[in-house]
């Protein structure tokens, strides 16, 4: 997919329950000249209103042809005075149709933002804090066209916009989910949106969330895009997998995908990584064995020409970095990730007598990593090997490292896994407490 980010309509949401609630909201009928009745409208505000009132989007389009200015200053105005819910869906749904007819009105907002510090989003984010279901959903809807077609998005404070799509990616109604998550697709297309999403409060934990088992692959597929457009920016390229461990989850995605589109994108999100930060990322794909899956892939027949040109990059870049590394470097990597497995180095008595000691440079760097392992994961495989480790270390350890195992809970935390239900965790528990006892202390 390279960086070939695709276009899209301003008005890009699509959503059966959403579209449902929006046609009930255009069957009520709002007395605009109550309003101008109560002086809070003019007679040509009103006039204005009706050119576009349960109109077509052909009338709608010429309505405002000419008058761009006329109707956005309207609706922010409109917005900004009125405080019905009920008025405030309509004109937030007559919002839509105006940017919805021609994604050129969107100019006839942003031209107002000199006019009002608070233009053009603003009154939108007003109508947000209404708590209203409908009127948040269509609030959100057209905050995010206007935000996507800013001809100055550096300056655009969408702040609260972040927030209430983090609330919603938590939602339990997978219809609010959907219009969240598409909404996200279209802001992170532009690339000024993309580290302050990132750096809100539990944005992207709560994204990388719905790549659960339980989601549907259309969801996985608009989640790992928004994962995708993340990672061209590379500090989330640099950060993301040690905060949120998507290799892993992206990996197991794309074996058992049965869409061609998820893996597309989820090989995509992969080079991304690689390409924007090779340090970070390279180790932990060796790791979850992504090397042998891209030569599977590689041999497969695709429709889309650029999933294997996205494989073959990270096929040549996996085996370079394989090549490269030592069996040491190897195993620091399965360390640093968490992901252990029964491979050579762990069982080998040499690999062991050449190598303990690496395990207490950077300040027992590596130590402390089996150590947090030993009490964090659920794995039974990781624990048995992280004991096995643990024990294989002390035979070599100085009086610090043993010192040190000893004042952060390693030597409590494997007598404990000594009762553990798994018969290989509880045997290599027991084998490490041998060894600790054997060793002066």
């Amino acid at each position: 997919m390279a960086d070939d980010i695709p276009e899209v309509p301003l008005s890009l949401v699509s959503n059966q329950y959403l579209d449902k609630k929006v046609s009930q909201i255009r069957q009520k009928h709002i007395l605009w000249e109550g309003y101008e009745r109560a002086n809070l409208l003019t007679h040509a505000q009103v006039e204005l209103i009706k050119a576009i009132d349960k109109k077509s989007p052909d009338d709608i389009r010429a309505a405002v042809k000419g008058k761009e200015n006329t109707y956005a200053s309207l609706i922010l105005y409109l917005l900004q005075s009125l405080s019905r819910i009920d008025t405030a869906q309509y004109v937030c749904v007559m919002a839509d149709d105006i940017l919805s007819v021609d994604e050129d009105n969107a100019r006839g907002f942003h031209g107002l933002s000199g006019e009002n510090e608070t233009y053009p989003y603003g009154p939108f984010f007003r109508t947000l804090r209404l708590n209203d279901e409908f009127a948040s959903l269509e609030a959100t809807k057209v905050l995010t066209m206007l935000a996507s077609s800013s001809p100055s998005p550096e300056h655009a404070e969408l702040y609260e916009l972040y927030t209430w799509l983090t609330q919603q990616l938590a939602s339990a109604n997978n219809d609010i989910v959907d219009i969240a998550v598409q909404e996200l697709g279209s802001l992170l297309r532009v690339s000024k949106y993309r580290i302050p999403f990132w750096n809100a409060p539990n944005a992207v934990k709560n994204l990388v969330a719905r790549l659960d088992g339980t989601t549907t692959p259309q969801m996985q597929y608009q989640v790992i895009f928004s994962l995708w457009l993340l990672t061209f920016e590379p500090q989330i390229a640099s950060e993301i997998n040690d905060k949120y461990d998507i290799i892993p989850a992206l990996v197991d995605i794309a074996k058992r995908a049965v869409k061609e589109k998820v893996i597309r994108v989820a090989i995509a999100t992969l080079r991304n990584l690689v390409e924007k930060a090779p340090a970070q990322n390279l180790a932990a794909m060796l790791v979850v064995k992504l090397l042998p899956f891209t030569e599977n892939l590689s041999g497969r027949k695709w429709s889309d020409a650029d999933i294997l040109e996205d494989v073959d990059y990270l096929k040549e870049r996996l085996q370079e970095n394989f090549q490269s590394l030592t069996t040491f470097e190897q195993y620091a990597s399965e360390v640093e990730t968490g992901k252990l497995e029964w491979s050579p180095p762990h069982k080998s008595e040499v690999f062991w007598k050449e190598n303990a000691q690496k395990l207490e440079e950077h300040n027992f760097q590596l130590l402390r990593s089996l150590a947090r392992i030993l009490s964090t994961s659920t794995n039974d495989v990781v624990l048995a090997v992280a004991a096995s480790d643990i024990g294989n270390y002390i035979k070599y350890a100085s009086r610090q490292g043993k010192k040190l195992l000893q004042e952060i809970g390693a030597k409590q935390r494997i007598m404990e896994l000594m009762t553990h239900e798994d018969q290989s965790v509880r045997y290599q528990a027991l084998s490490a407490v041998q060894k600790l006892m054997h060793q002066a202390w």
